[in-house]
């Protein structure tokens, strides 16, 4: 199986840029603190799909922000947007972290889902 990935393309204006490479029309969501961003457009490039996401203010804070972008039928990864800002960061451990607690919040989402298909 092809690991299909939306790789970066430009972060600007407000708007996170990539692309996604595949012949069909990828239906994806973006996720941050485990809450579904709206506005994520997919539009028809060359080679593959063009997205945008627009990145709320909340992301705009003191700190290490994080988003997750998944396919929306099998809640897999294909994408992260992570923001660092105000005071510099003392190393890219904390972008690192906080992309592993998003990651464990889509895991525990999944394990709930399924146990409560299996009960």
């Amino acid at each position: 199986m092809v690991e299909t990935k939306v790789v970066p393309i430009r972060f600007e204006d407000g708007v996170w840029e990539g692309h996604f490479s595949g012949s069909t029309a990828p239906q994806l969501e973006a996720r941050y603190r485990d809450q579904v961003l709206q506005g994520i457009e997919v539009s028809e490039a060359e080679g593959g799909w063009h997205v945008r996401v627009p990145v709320p203010t909340a992301l705009l804070s003191e700190g290490v922000h994080s988003v997750i972008i998944l396919d929306s039928a099998s809640q897999e990864k294909v994408g992260d947007i992570t923001v660092i800002a105000g005071a510099p960061a003392v190393g890219d451990i904390r972008a690192e972290m906080d992309l592993l607690r998003a990651e464990l919040d889509l895991l525990k989402r999944v394990v709930r889902r399924l146990s409560a298909d299996q009960g």
